[in-house]
């Protein structure tokens, strides 16, 4: 396969969430809940028990709520589904739905990909399809085609997105009171790592690598992207932001004059690159980062699917680059 296909379709993994996790160098903590805190609203009433939602394609869509079948088409959406205690309403889930462990054992649809199973899925008669704004709108065509009900949720940009994604799906499925508590405790996550990395005097260049297929211009998370996000807000400095573009490829000239303070390997998931192989690449061993042995694999899950988890990759991203603020 051709360099350029395969980096297409990493991206295309990365962005669209869906590959399943790998072992980490600091392991997810568990979604916390506690403390209820008022929901907003995400649609509009118009009979009782239907509500007008407006989706991430811009579509108002009609859904009979709350739902109590749903078949789940984006890792993120299954694990929202079940952060806020609807797990038991999901009867179909896409190839790549992985987590939580329970998600694994619901009927597999297809998706990702390759082809939905619109059989399988008529036969588990969902009352909704909950589908993200990176499933190929043929899909979606197709699915409401057959009468089905879809709600694509948006690709968030920042945690008050995910925030909103995570509100819309409880008050679909009937679960706003267990979700207000799994965003209080989320927020007060995400405070609590901002309080920490205001005691931090500097701030490392990290370089996060997504695919290193190419050592000699491997591709990198530029600016805008929940990498560049978590890497900001874990008191780093992403090397990728000045890049331009929200996924780039930088040549070894650019990164040696660049010289990252941490080399951070999410690509470990998509062809087992170790921090061993980094180091015997053709010019890394000018990179003070790999002089100073400081390579990490990294989940990429965790800030790739726009979740729930993405509070676990904060934080630790965080003790990862700042491991004395945990001290």
């Amino acid at each position: 396969m051709r360099l350029k296909d395969r980096c297409t379709i990493l991206i295309t993994v990365f962005i669209a969430v869906l590959l399943s996790a790998c072992a980490s160098a600091n392991p997810p903590i568990s979604i916390e809940t506690a403390f209820p805190t008022p929901a907003i609203e995400t649609g509009t009433v118009s009979t009782p028990g239907e509500i007008l939602v407006t989706d991430g394609r811009d579509r108002t869509v009609s859904v009979t709520a709350p739902v109590q079948r749903v078949v789940s088409l984006a890792p993120s959406n299954t694990e929202i589904l079940f952060a806020i205690g609807a797990g038991a309403q999901v009867v179909g889930r896409d190839v790549f739905s992985d987590y939580p462990l329970e998600a694994k054992t619901i009927l597999d649809v297809g998706g990702g990909f390759g082809e939905l199973n619109t059989e399988v899925i008529l036969a588990q008669k969902p009352d909704m399809v909950l589908t993200s704004d990176l499933t190929p709108p043929e899909q979606i065509g197709a699915l409401e085609d057959l009468g089905l009900t879809v709600v694509s949720l948006p690709d968030p940009k920042d945690f008050e997105g995910m925030y909103d994604s995570l509100r819309l799906v409880a008050r679909l499925t009937g679960h706003e009171p267990e979700a207000d508590k799994v965003l209080e405790g989320l927020m007060r996550r995400v405070a609590a790592i901002e309080e920490k990395v205001t005691l931090v005097k500097e701030r490392p260049l990290v370089f996060y690598e997504l695919d290193g297929t190419d050592p000699s211009a491997p591709w990198t998370s530029g600016p805008g992207t929940f990498v560049d996000t978590l890497i900001t807000l874990a008191g780093g400095e992403n090397l990728g932001s000045s890049l331009g573009s929200e996924w780039v490829q930088i040549s070894i000239e650019e990164l040696i004059a660049r010289n990252p303070d941490i080399i951070i390997l999410g690509s470990a998931h998509w062809g087992g690159i170790t921090p061993e192989e980094v180091k015997g690449r053709t010019g890394w061993g000018a990179l003070d980062a790999v002089k100073n042995d400081r390579l990490f694999t990294f989940d990429d899950n965790l800030v790739s699917r726009p979740g729930p988890r993405l509070i676990d990759g904060l934080e630790a991203m965080t003790k990862l680059l700042h491991p004395e603020l945990f001290e």
